[in-house]
């Protein structure tokens, strides 16, 4: 990137507001600090951001109603700001489209490398098709477009995702039908290694499975294989 990325931080803790964004400053970041929802808006609509760092504790609307609000109409890529132990809103954060997430206290250089991390997702998605390769998938009553990094039902209605949820389909889809693990994609998806206590990868899939209408119970589309990953069930074709 020419200019320096642009990270829009949401905290209330004006402490950590200005020492995170000193930080960052110092790492060849530009930064916007805000403290709550309001701030945030007024901000995205005036101004271009490059990722979004978000404390889910926030005073009036908390940071997954933030997040959820977000995700609805953009893919700006977020990173939350999380308690430590709170596995609970950390799984929920990751449901509504969070890219990763932080649990407090944490280390800043901590905190860089996952910021620099999903920025190389977002610009460059690991082993992704390139719209230069491949413009879309076709699957079942479904189209996943590689240009636009859209989804797209059978009536033409476009589904939003997150710039995870849109990884992590373009990734299983190019996989055809070979099966992938979760340390795979967890490899592929965050440029690093699996902690085998996290289920990150098994949220964003179940997540798939309620955008695409496949039972979670018998799933047709993205088919669980049981001591193995995950495998796209259905036939695709490329174009």
């Amino acid at each position: 990137m020419s200019e320096r990325p642009h990270v829009l931080i949401v905290d209330d803790d004006r402490e950590i507001r200005g020492l995170l964004a000193q930080y960052l400053d110092k790492h060849d970041f530009r930064t916007t600090a805000v403290a709550d929802g309001r701030e945030m808006r007024r901000v995205l609509e005036r101004s271009h951001v490059d990722l979004l760092v978000l404390d889910l504790m926030l005073p009036g609307e908390d940071g997954l109603s933030l997040c959820r609000e977000l995700r609805s109409r953009s893919q700006l890529p977020i990173i939350m700001l999380t308690a430590r132990g709170e596995d609970v809103d950390r799984i929920v954060g990751l449901e509504l489209g969070a890219d990763d997430y932080v649990a407090k206290p944490f280390n800043p250089r901590e905190l860089l490398g996952r910021i620099r991390a999903v920025l190389r997702r977002s610009a460059h998605a690991p082993r992704d098709p390139s719209p230069e390769s491949v413009h879309g998938f076709s699957f079942g009553e479904w189209r996943l477009d590689t240009v636009k990094r859209s989804l797209v039902n059978s009536t033409g209605r476009e589904v939003a995702l997150s710039g995870a949820e849109y990884r992590l389909l373009a990734v299983l889809l190019g996989a055809g039908n070979r099966v992938l693990s979760r340390a795979q994609l967890t490899e592929l998806l965050r440029g690093r290694d699996a902690d085998p206590f996290d289920r990150s990868i098994d949220v964003r899939v179940s997540r798939l499975r309620q955008i695409l209408g496949d039972d979670a119970r018998a799933p047709q589309i993205i088919k669980t294989v049981y001591g193995e990953g995950y495998v796209i069930g259905v036939n695709v074709v490329t174009d």
